[in-house]
């Protein structure tokens, strides 16, 4: 392996494994708060204890969460140097911003776990809410740096220097929001059906109903109102591309050719040497509205950018349509999940309904990995969009083929770690919490 491709195949193992720590960190607080609300409303012990169970979870995941994103910044220092020489002082605002999320998260989150009965009540519910809001504070911090990548701004580049520098203007760049949307509706809806289809699992198994149960619902509501959501952001997002960055369009779609109209392409499979896609499906038009709003509008293809310009797109285009095909499964079974309440059945009655959703527990993490490929790979060539290119940035340092290594190892073994913890907090459940729990038969509130 040569130091180029390790140093892109580590940062690119760091930020998959970082992604959903970091995502899982940002939203069980909330779905934590919620049922700590609903304790001290209704002063239902299962709320109390499955407020309880949560916390232990996020603990974890903060812990794993800190662990890889120091790693990760560690590795844009020794990764890519010259990257960092010249957009550090530019893009380091919200980095050190998302540094003061995080204390305030860390506090937040020891007040709550060591506050139980030592605390005014609504003060510690309090503390956990502050936990979930400087979270999610810290992603769209993080995916704000990372959008200035896509979208550069806040300086004058003359002769090959950086100028004029607004650290302002630069994390509030123009692909800030539309990334931080859909990053946060991403997370939200992610982590919502994981969350919601293991305690799916364990209603099936008719362990513990009415906890399970309670957890479910919380769950499945975050869960499927981001995925009916998610679209809405998808389509802000593609407009903003196509204004921005058309090889990135032109790639997720495998639009070898300009064409007015554009067609939208389901499927199919890319022939990169010849600059075609076979056995696709296509939609007359709808690139074309996607991209513009305009169903006879012209969009560009690869033939209008120039050949050193081009990103990969066999593997752009095949995660673009992963992201798109889950997310739009996801859409159906959020739809499906709403007409069962809307005629007023019981969950528990609808197993089917149930294994759908113990199905669905990886599937979010697939769509968030798979859109984080289009959104990097669908970059390339550059680090910095249209004025450095990722190979210009690589660190000249010999041998980082075997830092790959090693940090595959801790990100593996990292992995191994906290689903054994997990495992065994979710084993722990019947036997931490019974005294409260009804018995299985009992109908769920």
């Amino acid at each position: 392996m040569d130091d180029f491709l390790a140093a892109r195949s580590q940062m690119a193992l760091s930020l998959g494994f970082h992604i959903i720590y970091a995502c899982i960190g940002m939203v069980m607080p909330f779905f934590m708060a919620v049922s700590h609300f609903k304790w001290l409303k209704t002063n239902n012990e299962v709320y109390k204890n499955l407020t309880k169970a949560w916390s232990k979870g996020v603990a974890i995941f903060f812990a794993t969460g800190a662990v890889s994103g120091t790693m990760l910044s560690f590795e844009l220092g020794l990764l890519w140097p010259n990257f960092m020489e010249h957009a550090g002082p530019i893009f380091g605002m919200p980095f050190s911003l998302e540094g003061t999320a995080f204390f305030i998260e860390a506090i937040a989150l020891g007040f709550f776990l060591y506050g139980w009965d030592k605390l005014n009540k609504w003060f510690h519910w309090f503390t956990g809410v502050v936990v979930g809001v400087s979270g999610l504070a810290s992603g769209i911090l993080v995916v704000a740096a990372n959008a200035w990548m896509n979208s550069p701004a806040g300086f004058d580049y003359v002769d090959g220097k950086y100028i004029n520098i607004d650290p302002i203007a630069a994390m509030f760049n123009k692909a800030w929001f539309t990334q931080a949307l859909h990053m946060c509706l991403a997370a939200f809806t992610a982590t919502g059906f994981a969350v919601a289809g293991v305690h799916a699992l364990m209603i099936l198994r008719k362990q513990n109903q009415d906890f399970h149960y309670k957890a479910f619902k919380i769950a499945a509501v975050f869960a499927t109102i981001g995925a009916l959501l998610q679209p809405i952001s998808g389509d802000i997002s593609a407009k903003d591309v196509a204004q921005r960055q058309p090889a990135k369009l032109a790639a997720m779609e495998a639009l070898y050719k300009t064409e007015k109209p554009a067609p939208l392409l389901i499927g199919g499979i890319v022939n990169e040497k010849k600059k075609e896609v076979n056995y696709a499906i296509e939609i007359p038009g709808a690139l074309s509205f996607l991209a513009h709003g305009d169903f006879n509008a012209e969009v560009k293809g690869l033939d209008k950018i120039p050949e050193n310009e081009h990103p990969p797109v066999a593997i752009t285009h095949y995660a673009f349509q992963l992201m798109v095909g889950i997310g739009s499964f996801l859409v159906l079974l959020s739809l499906m999940y709403f007409f069962v309440l809307w005629r007023n059945k019981s969950v528990l009655n609808k197993r089917w309904l149930l294994k759908i959703f113990v199905f669905a527990i990886p599937l979010g993490y697939i769509a968030l990995e798979a859109g984080w490929v289009v959104t990097e790979v669908g970059r390339q060539p550059w680090i910095i969009y249209g004025i450095m290119r990722t190979k210009d940035a690589v660190t000249p340092m010999p041998g980082i083929a075997w830092s790959f290594y090693l940090f595959t190892a801790i990100y593996a073994s990292l992995s191994v770690i906290v689903i054994a913890l997990l495992y065994r907090q979710i084993k722990m459940v019947p036997t931490l919490y019974s005294g409260s729990i009804k018995s299985p038969t009992t109908k769920a509130n």
